[in-house]
């Protein structure tokens, strides 16, 4: 049988993503686990972005991952102290701190990118619906931008109808 949250419909919408996501990140990790490494999902877009982009600063990798800035720091602190990554000075502002991946985090890509490629064709099985998962993301995802929750919600409650 459903619960309440199964059963309140598109008003539990965050809840049931967050649900989706704690899930696939728990899952994740046993996964990372039975390839014998040790990686928290958690740390993915970071590490993930620098391998991409080789070096960034903090503000570019909030920005590249759509975090907050504090929660981006949170992130930097737990890899710097795994050693994953390092800052370094920018060479044309002094001022400008750069991420990059150490020597082990690269090593440590490099050991995932097989994973990655498993957890991808996982992934897939799991998102390709009627409704494909990732299109839908996309979709609301651009809904937000031209048109926030709450801008949503207020031009709602001013006209009295459900617009």
């Amino acid at each position: 049988m459903d619960n309440v949250i199964d059963q309140s419909g598109i008003l539990a919408i965050s809840t049931r993503l967050q649900r989706l996501s704690d899930a696939l990140r728990k899952e994740g990790q046993l996964i990372y686990q039975s390839f014998g490494i040790k990686f928290e999902p958690k740390w993915f877009p970071v590490v993930y972005t620098l391998h991409l982009k080789i070096s960034m600063s903090v503000v570019e990798i909030a920005n590249e991952i759509g975090y907050a800035h504090p929660s981006t720091i949170s992130l930097l602190k737990e890899l710097e102290k795994q050693q994953i990554i390092k800052s370094k000075k920018d060479k044309t502002d002094e001022r400008k701190r750069l991420i990059v991946l150490t020597t082990k985090g690269k090593a440590l890509v490099d050991a995932m990118k097989p994973v990655w490629d498993n957890m991808e064709k996982a992934l897939a099985q799991i998102a390709d619906n009627k409704n494909n998962l990732m299109e839908a993301i996309v979709e609301a995802e651009e809904k937000l931008k031209a048109s926030s929750f709450l801008e949503r919600s207020k031009k709602i409650r001013q006209s009295g109808n459900d617009q």
